[in-house]
Order: structure tokens, then sequence, then C-alpha cells
């Protein structure tokens, strides 16, 4: 019996997989850090972009060094791999910056992690000391957060310091006060609504990025049809998603025989009576201008002509979502009941024209604060970029607007701004350290971290000082990346910090340490909290593994009987 007992039992189905105890732990390591080592040398204002060729016919190439592009456009076999590319795509979708920061930040902690789980330290041991770690370094990013959310005019400093932040380690980089006044105008113009869906962004290759402008109203980009009004006032809309060209029959695998020309052209006049019933019902809801997500055939084409209708087609989906948000119309499908249908408004409806393209401007729109971006550049990759550069600045500063508190930048996404000079120190006497720079707060972070260590006893003091490092790790990162000497520029940061220079960070025009306060370089309170939470949560959840079990493939089956 007892040597029964000492063979080994496989309790999985033929061709599933097993990686047990350090061997899983250590996979789980690999694959983390491998994440991190491929997006931290895009981090900071200095950091390097990556290529991304697609696996399609074309072969479509993109420019990007924004973490979530990069981590969304690579296919990951590893499962830890995959715990940190579904984070970044979260603080994509919750604060849209400080992707590739929380990325780095989970895999270094992961990093100093491995070499705790080789000293023989327990991972739940690790755990315990982290949890205390972030809870003190939350509560010192909040104590060092400052809110200017009751001051008008240094709240919208705030936000154009944080917009400049933001899109300094972007391509608009070089531009980046012409982009922060536009996004920060964009975004002000929500109000309190916070709906960036009302901010509209038209690429449109021509031009340098410089051109790129904000208009204060919707830009469509469509073609209104032949022969109709090019421009109309006080203009109510019909917003729909329905088919306009019943003129052949439908029904799939479906013969008509005839015996006759004569019976095809009866077949031919009764769809066209069917459409211009069709057309006719849309008429009766009093409108003058028609926008179908769907195409509008020539016939029904002509008879919105000769009502002087103006009909716009194939708005794709998108499209007609935004417009039925911004004009303060529903989408109909059906036009029994006119009065049951949601209509949408503007004052102004005309063409213009952008480089050698003809769009569509709605101007007085029901919902006032509707925006429209328009980026020019040289190349696709370019305007891609851009828009993307563009997208976080607009949902980092939305988010801004909801939680008003922010400190000062560094470390974080790689945004700092370190060229914008403001001489204008923002001293709050309550907030001795309101907004942190490159490595600002992250130093900050790792020295009350630091603090909690020297004062516990027993293993736990050691994973806080990994953490601490760990923190540390990022403006090193940034200074790396910038071809400075991040030993010697990092040690002077530290020191700062321990002499309480808790506003001090990286100068990456320098290559020093400089006060953030003074250069203007903010960031959000929430994007920075977002990232120390997240990467802490991913981090600790890739260490608590033990085991992984790989299921067995599916067979194929051959097909008996094909189509």
């Amino acid at each position: 019996m007892a040597s029964l007992s000492m063979a080994p039992v496989n309790i999985f189905r033929q061709g599933a997989d097993e990686e047990k105890a350090e061997t899983a732990r250590l996979s789980s390591f690999i694959g983390a850090i491998a994440i991190g080592d491929l997006v931290k040398s895009t981090l900071g204002p200095k950091g390097m972009d990556k290529i991304l060729i697609g696996g399609g016919r074309e072969g479509s190439v993109t420019v990007t060094n924004d973490g979530a592009t990069i981590l969304k456009a690579i296919g990951v076999d590893n499962p830890a791999a995959k715990v940190l590319v579904d984070m970044s795509k979260t603080q994509d979708d919750e604060v849209g910056d400080g992707t590739t920061s929380v990325t780095v930040l989970a895999a270094e902690l992961l990093r100093e992690a491995e070499l705790l789980i080789a000293k023989k330290i327990h991972p739940q041991i690790i755990i315990s000391g982290w949890r205390k770690a972030t809870q003190v370094a939350r509560e010192a990013l909040k104590e060092a957060a400052v809110d200017h959310g009751n001051d008008k005019v240094k709240f919208q400093e705030d936000l154009l310091n944080i917009a400049r932040t933001t899109l300094s380690s972007k391509l608009l980089t070089h531009h980046k006060d012409h982009f922060a006044k536009l996004a920060v105008e964009a975004v002000l113009r929500l109000k309190s609504s916070g709906n960036l869906e009302a901010i509209h962004v038209i690429k449109k290759l021509g031009g340098s990025l410089i051109d790129s402008y904000l208009d204060e109203g919707f830009l469509l980009d469509k073609k209104i049809g032949v022969n109709q009004p090019k421009r109309l006032e006080n203009v109510n809309i019909l917003i729909a998603n329905t088919g306009m060209d019943t003129d052949k029959i439908k029904i799939f695998g479906s013969r008509v025989r005839v015996d006759s020309t004569a019976k095809v052209a009866e077949i031919e006049m009764a769809e066209k009576e069917k459409m211009k019933e069709k057309v006719e019902r849309i008429l009766k809801h009093g409108i003058n201008c028609f926008i179908n997500r769907q195409l509008i055939y020539n016939y029904p084409e002509q008879l919105f002509a000769s009502a002087g209708v103006m009909a716009i087609e194939h708005a794709d989906f998108a499209g007609v979502e935004r417009l039925a948000l911004v004009t303060g119309g529903e989408i109909a499908s059906t036009f029994d009941h006119p009065e049951l249908v949601k209509l949408g408004h503007c004052r102004l409806i005309e063409e213009v024209m952008i480089g050698e393209d003809t769009l569509i401007h709605f101007s007085g729109v029901a919902m006032g604060e509707a925006c429209t971006v328009v980026l020019r550049g040289a190349t696709q990759q370019i305007l891609d970029e851009a828009e993307r550069s563009l997208h976080d600045a607009l949902c980092v500063l939305a988010q801004t607007v909801k939680e008003t508190r922010t400190v000062y930048g560094g470390g974080e996404g790689g945004k700092m701004t370190h060229t914008h000079t403001h001489t204008r120190a923002r001293a709050c006497p309550l907030y001795e350290d309101p907004v942190i720079p490159p490595g600002c707060s992250e130093m900050l972070m790792a020295k009350v971290v630091t603090d909690l260590a020297l004062r516990t006893p027993g293993k736990e003091a050691v994973a806080m000082e990994s953490f601490a490092k760990a923190l540390s790790m990022l403006p090193t990162i940034i200074a790396d990346n910038a071809g400075y000497d991040s030993a010697d520029v990092v040690a002077q940061l530290r020191a700062a910090h321990q002499e309480g220079k808790t506003t001090f960070g990286l100068n990456m025009d320098q290559g020093t340490i400089g006060d953030m306060s003074l250069l203007g370089v903010t960031e959000s309170f929430q994007v920075k909290r977002q990232v120390l939470l997240s990467a802490a949560e991913a981090a600790e959840m890739i260490l608590r593994v033990d085991n992984i079990i790989k299921a067995a493939p599916r067979k194929r089956v051959p097909d008996h009987h094909p189509c």
C-alpha cells in the first residue's frame, strides 16, 4: 500500500500541462518582467518609440510610444504577461494615461519579489509588507496633493500644466503649448459632464501638426447628396439607421421568373412606389435634413432633392451616435409615428473646406459643449499618434475636472514636461508639496515607505524596502532613457527628499534635479493613485501564484459533412 501511495497520479486530461511551485512562480516572474522591459524604454519625456507592423496582408505600420497601444498590439502567451497587458488596458480605460508607468512599476515589484523569494522569504510575508507600503504611499500622495478646484485661475493653470506634462513624452512634445491650450479649451467646454464623446477628432492629411485647431461645432467627414441644398439654417434633423436601397429584392436565394419585360418593369415600379412611400413618411416629420447610417440610393436621393431636404448617407455608426448626442436627437429606424421621434436641432449646416477636402459643419448644436479637433499632419502614422497623444491628454484633463487634486509630476507614464518654465511657484500654506515632477511623487512615496520599513521589525521590513526600491526605479529608468547618469541624478533626488525638498524631481532638460513647482510640472492625482494601486494589486496577484495549469488543447475533428 505504501508503494501505491507514492506512485504519481495524473488527475488531468491527456494533453493538459501543469507547472508547480518554483517553476510556476519563475515562469510568471519572467513573463511579467519581460513585458515591463519591453515598454520601459518608452517611459519619460525622452523615451523612444516602437514600430508595430500588423500581421495582415497589407502589414499596417504603427509608430507609437503609448504603452497601452503597444501592449494591445502584441500577442502574449504567458499568463502573467497577460495580466499586465489587461492592467494596462484598464489603466487606459479608467484614467487614459500612466499605462507605461503602471506596467513598469508592476514589473519592477516582481523583479524585487524574485530576489526576495530567492532569499527564502515567503510570498505572503512579501504581500503583507507591500500592502502596508501601499497604504503609507497612498497617504503620502494624498497629503502631497493640492486642490485648486475653487480657484478658477489657478485650476486652469493646473490643467494647462497637466496637459503639457502629459504631452511631453508624446509626439506632440514640440507643440505642447499649442495642443495643451487646445485640449484644455475643449475639456472646459464640457463643463461638469465630462462626456468626451462630445469632442470629435478628425484627422486630415496635409499641413503640419501646428496647423491643427479646435472648431466650435461639429464636423462630419461626409458628402451632401446631389442637387440638394448645401447650406441650411434653423435645421430640424432626423437621424436614422434604415435601409434606403430597396430597389432590389432582398430575399436571399430567391428567384423571380417573368414571361415578359413588362413584368420586370412592374416589379421595378412596385419597388419605386415602396421607396417613395417610405420617403414621404420620413418627410412628414417636418425635417429639412436627413442623416442615415446606411447608403441612400439614387432614387430616394432624388426624392429628397425635390423636397428641398439635405440628405447625408453612410454616416457610420460612430458618426450617427455622436450626431444624436450633440444635436439632441435620437436614432430612428421606423417612421410611422412622427410624434414619437425626437429630432435633432442646430442653427446652421454648411460645407467647409479643410485642405483639399469638403466636410459638413454643424454649428449652434443643441449640446453647446460639442466641438471638433481637426488634426493636420504629413503622414497617416503621425496623425494616428497625434490622436492617441491628444486622447491621453483629454482623458487626464476630464479626470482632473472631476477630481481636482493635483500632484507634482515625474516618473508618471513618462509625462513630465521640463521645458516649460513657470517662474511663479504655486505654493500653498496647507500643502507644501502640491504637485510632483519627474520622479518627484515616486521618490516622495519611496521615502515614506523606507521610513516605515526602518520602524518595522521582522521580514516585512525587507518587503517594504523592496517596494521603495521599485518606486525609485521609475525616475532611474526615466534618467536612463534620456541618456543621463541615473545613479548620480537619482542619488541627488533622494538626498533632496531626505532634506524635506518634497517638490523636487528630475529636470530632463538639464539632466539635474529641480523644483517642479517652479517648472510647472503637474500631474493628475487620480492618475498617480491609479498607477500605484493597480501596479501593487497586479504584482500581488501574480506573486500569489504557485501553480499554472493549462487545459488540454481541443482536438481537431475531421468534418465528414462539409457544406
